[in-house]
């Protein structure tokens, strides 16, 4: 039976197919339209899905009713024939069945039915889904109860995304360079002051269940809106000119507290004992500076490589199945069918330092493993300068190194996997500057063949060659614009960036 799981009408639209238990495919819908971020379905993404047949049933990601009345409540107007999913479908001509699920539930089930855990307290932090904005949950087998709910407007998610505003960024969309900029300021400048403007004193919820304490993260503010009110004689930079030192600054303070808060969560969650697996899902899990905090308190953490929005279009099949599939891991969008020409890569690495890879399957999340990776010698001084200038993009932004799994722990100090989840501190940074951050850390992809062969097997040559493990992998973009996702996009990235795309 072939089901299609979508998430879309929002923002980070994505269509997954699903052959009864089988993932066939997922992407994101800016892979096909090239719009960055396009929250809407386009006739490429679903002509390219069809060729697995038309889908029986439609799994949507949210409650519609719900997401209006919240909207009602928070004073955006009744909106349901906007939220309308039937009527949305029915303009890309799609006329299948169609089950809602909720929000927090399909990224908890994205999570956990995919994590190979048969128990786990799963963590799902987001800007918002219907009402809720934080839950846990327990999962026993094939069962997955949520456990405590935390509801709108006090949002740790809605909080980011304000000050990522606050200081010239996009809100749901740029709070990752928020978490870089970070590196550059003073944590303790301004972290007092943001923790007491906007976060209420912690409480804690006993779950019926359990006896545990769960933290609640209360906050004094509506953030809906933003917060321009917050020191408003500090300008916020834009793209024109760099960021004030006051825009790291509050970068860093903000970081310092979300870690401190979600360090709290996470201590709690550990302490009831009711499982040493930890599952981390919504947008919040792609904050990978926190998400190293959370393998200490831990024997196992999975986080799913899409854990936020986009994600859910597995996520709600997987609800809607209520269980656990065999992972088949990230590799699920478009497929260039071609030799993957080792010899050659390794040649224009030695040469020209960099090199474009469009192979394969796309990588479904919002970081490339390989597949449609932009490769480089970390080892050169001057190879962040020259990879930031193709892609269009700021100097203060780090990079990250793909490198072979069982040389992770000679290179890095600290929890590291094949998703570049965790930021473990560099023990060689000197050698290395290509992927070191400014606070020494570097957000490490582990490479095995059991992940992906063929790019195990360049690592693997192209340590035989240089005697360095690991190469710089950043995604195969440029800044404002999705990856490069089939050949006509590989081909027109080589020849206006002048880089050779393998």
């Amino acid at each position: 039976m072939i089901t299609w799981g979508i998430s879309a009408n929002s923002h980070d639209g994505a269509v997954a197919v699903f052959d009864d238990d089988e993932i066939l495919f997922a992407s994101h819908t800016e892979r096909f339209s090239g719009i960055k971020n396009d929250p809407h379905l386009n006739h490429r993404i679903k002509n390219y899905a069809m060729q697995w047949g038309y889908p029986q049933e439609i799994i949507w990601y949210e409650d519609p009713m719900l997401k209006s009345l919240r909207q009602l409540r928070a004073g955006q107007g009744y909106r349901f024939q906007e939220n309308d999913v039937e009527r949305y479908l029915q303009s890309y001509n799609i006329l299948s069945p169609v089950t809602k699920m909720e929000h927090h539930h399909s990224h908890a089930a994205a999570g956990y039915y995919t994590s190979g855990f048969d128990d786990a307290i799963v963590v799902v932090i987001d800007s918002i889904g219907e009402f809720e904005t934080y839950t846990v949950w327990h999962g026993t087998g094939d069962n997955l109860v949520k456990v405590y709910s935390q509801s709108y407007p006090h949002s740790i998610g809605l909080w980011y995304s304000a000050m990522t505003q606050r200081i010239g960024l996009k809100p749901n969309e740029e709070e990752y360079i928020l978490m870089g900029m970070a590196a550059y300021g003073d944590p303790h400048k301004y972290a007092d002051e943001i923790y007491s403007t906007f976060i209420d004193k912690d409480k804690k919820f006993v779950d019926k269940f359990t006896k545990s304490k769960i933290n609640k993260v209360r906050m004094r503010h509506n953030l809906h809106r933003g917060c321009s009110w917050w020191m408003p004689l500090e300008r916020a930079f834009d793209y024109t000119d760099e960021p004030t030192q006051w825009a790291y600054d509050v970068a860093a303070g903000t970081q310092f507290v979300y870690e401190k808060i979600f360090a709290d969560i996470i201590k709690n969650v550990a302490q009831d004992g009711f499982s040493n697996n930890l599952v981390l899902m919504g947008g919040c899990a792609l904050n990978c500076k926190a998400n190293t905090i959370a393998p200490a308190s831990f024997d196992n953490v999975w986080i799913m490589p899409n854990p936020g929005d986009a994600g859910s279009a597995i996520g709600a099949v997987l609800a809607h199945k209520g269980k656990h599939i065999k992972w088949p891991g990230p590799y699920l969008g478009y497929d260039i069918e071609r030799e993957y020409k080792h010899d050659k890569i390794i040649e224009t690495l030695q040469t020209e330092k960099i090199v474009g890879i469009a192979n394969g399957k796309a990588e479904y999340g919002p970081r490339a493993f390989g597949n449609r990776s932009l490769l480089a010698d970390p080892r050169d001084p001057n190879i962040k300068e020259r990879v930031n200038r193709i892609k269009q993009r700021q100097e203060f932004r780090p990079f990250a190194p793909a490198i072979l799994a069982e040389y992770a722990d000679i290179y890095f100090d600290g929890p590291s996997g094949p998703y570049m989840q965790y930021t473990p501190t560099c023990k060689k940074p000197n050698e290395y500057p290509g992927i070191i951050h400014a606070d020494g850390t570097s957000r490490v992809q582990t490479v095995t063949r059991e992940d992906n062969p063929n790019f195990r097997a360049l690592l693997e040559e192209w340590y035989k060659v240089t005697g360095c493990p690991m190469l710089l992998n950043t995604s195969l973009n440029i800044k404002g614009k999705p990856m490069v996702n089939d050949e006509l996009d590989a081909t027109e990235f080589q020849k206006m960036y002048g880089v050779k795309v393998c």
